[in-house]
């Protein structure tokens, strides 16, 4: 299996350099880090599901996530600031290859009726954000071991300068983007 890293300097490089015309290596775009976050919105009546949400993002990552807390108080959600309302990792290097690739070549075709992700979701700075509905589509997870269908948001940071960069460097490195 080749990964992904490999892929990126034997294949994206170069296409990435004859499509954008850089004149200097370090100006190729490359993926920084990958954030994977999942919002708690029902630990604040039950303080007891965020263990099941840092054991499945445990397994799905291969690093232990933080417990993000509140910065604010908001009364309309019952929220204090400092409460729990959700988990995140941040994936750099080899893990976020890794991860990246099994997104790509093993979790995304999961998904029933697949037809790719949508190219739209650029943040216009080159950084793309993918939601995903349950975390069922990973092979990590068993669905009998599961305590509740959870999403998650997971954000790719680039150092592309515009939203084409980063799309390119991304479908270069196998994410299957619609055409729509």
């Amino acid at each position: 299996m080749v990964r992904l890293k490999d892929k990126y300097l034997t294949e994206v490089v170069p296409a990435m350099q004859q499509k954008f015309n850089y004149t200097n290596v370090m100006e190729i775009p490359k993926l920084v880090k990958v954030v994977v976050n999942i919002g708690m919105g029902e630990a604040t009546q039950n303080p007891k599901a965020m263990d099941g949400a840092v054991s499945d993002l445990t397994m799905i990552t291969g690093q232990k996530p933080i417990i993000t807390k509140a910065k604010k108080s908001v009364a309309a959600f019952k929220l204090r600031a400092g409460m729990p309302i959700g988990v995140k990792v941040t994936l750099r290097s080899t893990r976020m290859y890794e991860f990246t690739d099994k997104l790509f070549n093993v979790a995304l075709p999961r998904v029933r009726d697949f037809r790719g992700v949508s190219g739209k979701a650029f943040d216009g700075r080159g950084n793309y954000t993918l939601g995903i509905k349950e975390q069922l589509m990973f092979p990590e997870i068993e669905y009998d071991k599961i305590d509740k269908l959870r999403g998650m948001d997971i954000v790719f940071v680039t150092t592309a300068k515009s939203d084409e960069e980063a799309k390119a460097l991304l479908t270069l490195m196998g994410m299957p983007f619609t055409d729509r």
